[in-house]
């Protein structure tokens, strides 16, 4: 028997390529009739980087700042969505209606996009490499070889062509 597709995984990194891994997500979205959800993992910052920040405002505020920042970068994936699917789709409210959800999550991104595909019963994980330098990751970033080897669903990794630019 043949695995339905009906919960798609796409994580993204909002980095050049996002849009480009993103039309893939969709098109095995709209060939399987399955939702989307969207994640993105916000690392946090270590003991260090908040000890430094917090000499600087109080904790309070580092809070409201660092809610304001989720804030920005939901409103951002949000938008690139409604662009891309108004230019992929030509408008046709399915396209849109792919996507059920949208999680900027604190914590590891690797962590976060297994979680969350945990919590979603994903059937499919879809995230993007880059092509790295040996002073890099060998042949993929380290978040995508993480989710690779602990995935328990398929992992599909779209690899972004060199020079690419978001719309």
């Amino acid at each position: 028997m043949l695995p339905k597709i009906q919960t798609i995984l796409y994580a993204t990194g909002l980095g050049p390529g996002s849009s480009f891994v993103f039309r893939h997500a969709l098109s095995i979205a709209r060939q399987h009739e399955a939702k989307i959800i969207v994640v993105h993992g916000i690392e946090p910052l270590t003991a260090f980087g908040r000890s430094l920040v917090e000499q600087f405002i109080t904790h309070d505020k580092s809070e409201e700042m660092h809610k304001k920042a989720q804030e920005t970068v939901k409103a951002q994936i949000q938008k690139k969505i409604e662009t891309l699917c108004a230019n992929e789709c030509n408008n046709v409210s399915s396209c849109e209606n792919a996507v059920s959800s949208v999680h900027v999550v604190d914590g590891y991104p690797s962590q976060v996009i297994l979680n969350v595909a945990k919590d979603y019963s994903a059937d499919m994980i879809v995230m993007g490499a880059h092509n790295h330098t040996l002073v890099g990751e060998v042949v993929v970033g380290s978040t995508t070889r993480k989710v690779l080897h602990q995935a328990s669903q398929p992992v599909l990794v779209i690899k972004i062509p060199k020079g690419i630019e978001e719309e």
